[in-house]
Formats: C-alpha cells, structure tokens, sequence
C-alpha cells in the first residue's frame, strides 16, 4: 500500500523569487535534486517563505520534472515560467551562483506550481 497524502514542504526563497510567486508570475521553481525534495509529488503543498521572515506563500505543486543541468531546465521549461524578468543567460548566472556545480551534477527540478487563492472568510 503505497501513501498518497499530499504533503507540505516548507522552502526558503530569495525576496525577489518570493514575490514573483506571490504574483502568480512565476510558474516553475528551480531546484537541486537534493535527496529532501524526492519525495515531492503532485498534489503536494509548498509553503514559501522569505528567510528570517514569517512571510509566507502557498503554492500547489502541478508537476515535477527531472533535468540533468539548469541550461536543460531553463531549455525545456522556457525562461520565462521562471523568472519573467531576466533575460535566459541572466537566469543561468543567478541559479549558478546560488548553487554550486558540485550540486547541479546531483540534477536538477523544475517544479510547476500554482498559486493558491485565498478564499475570502464570511463574517457571522
């Protein structure tokens, strides 16, 4: 019997990565494949938040896909899913020096997300 409770995974993001998501503009979030983020699944909860901060963001996870690098990412998903204010080589620059090359030869996630919409609670 296999387990298919969506689960919610808390990541950090970068202010300018956090409002992108927060606007609904950015649709696919980058990732090492770090053995923590194997199990994320369709389905699957992703709350944001901006380091030392109780800013949150939640997202739902659409769909996960495997590259080997972030030029195939970048390639595969188009640019402008994930960062829809730099230019393709300006986002390889930015993810290369967040992550290491010791840590892209693990592979790399594109992770589609969409924005949940809060519903407006009534007053009794």
């Amino acid at each position: 019997m296999t387990d298919t409770t969506a689960r919610v995974h808390e990541l950090n993001l970068y202010r300018q990565y956090f409002d992108l998501v927060a606007a609904g503009t950015k649709t696919i979030e980058v990732r090492v494949k770090y053995p923590h983020l194997a199990d994320i699944a369709v389905g699957d909860t992703i709350r944001f938040r901006i380091k030392g901060t109780d800013e949150i963001c939640e997202v739902k996870v659409k769909r996960v896909t495997e590259y080997p690098d972030f030029e195939a990412l970048l390639d595969g998903e188009g640019p402008s899913h994930v960062n829809p204010t730099a230019s393709r080589e300006q986002q390889l620059a930015n993810i290369r020096a967040i992550y290491l090359p010791e840590k892209e030869a693990l592979g790399t996630l594109a992770i589609e997300i969409e924005l949940f919409v809060a519903v407006p609670q009534s007053k009794d």
